[in-house]
């Protein structure tokens, strides 16, 4: 990873269109993780936007569920980087019920992999 998991928080969210991937530091004063996150979370936009999926593969020793569809159907899907107060989120998103399914799919394994907690529930993106 491109910053301390030790100082960050991640969070993984299904919505209709997608999902987010947020990244956090926990102290809001830590200048210096807000920046790796920010720089970890755009490159990693543009690798996936690439289909280049091998951060995550390196991370959980696998390629993690719905990582083919999400390559095949990349064109289809689209990654918005966003700075939020203390890091950064990437929204993803398409029209495609199937690229979207495999979004959900990635999404799901990442909240049970890292155990963040969050829902495995699509919520409301609004």
């Amino acid at each position: 990873m491109g910053f301390s998991h030790e100082k960050t928080i991640h969070h993984f969210r299904l919505t209709p269109e997608g999902g987010t991937i947020e990244a956090l530091a926990t102290d809001p004063s830590d200048a210096t993780s807000r920046q790796e996150i920010r720089t970890h979370l755009g490159h990693i936009a543009q690798m996936f936007h690439e289909g280049n999926f091998n951060a995550p593969m390196l991370i959980h020793a696998r390629t993690p569920p719905g990582v083919p569809a999400m390559k095949r159907l990349r064109k289809e899907i689209q990654y918005d980087v966003q700075e939020t107060a203390n890091g950064a989120q990437v929204t993803v998103s398409s029209r495609n019920p199937q690229a979207i399914a495999a979004i959900h799919q990635f999404l799901r394994f990442q909240i049970r992999d890292h155990q963040t907690g969050d829902p495995l529930t699509i919520t409301d993106s609004n």
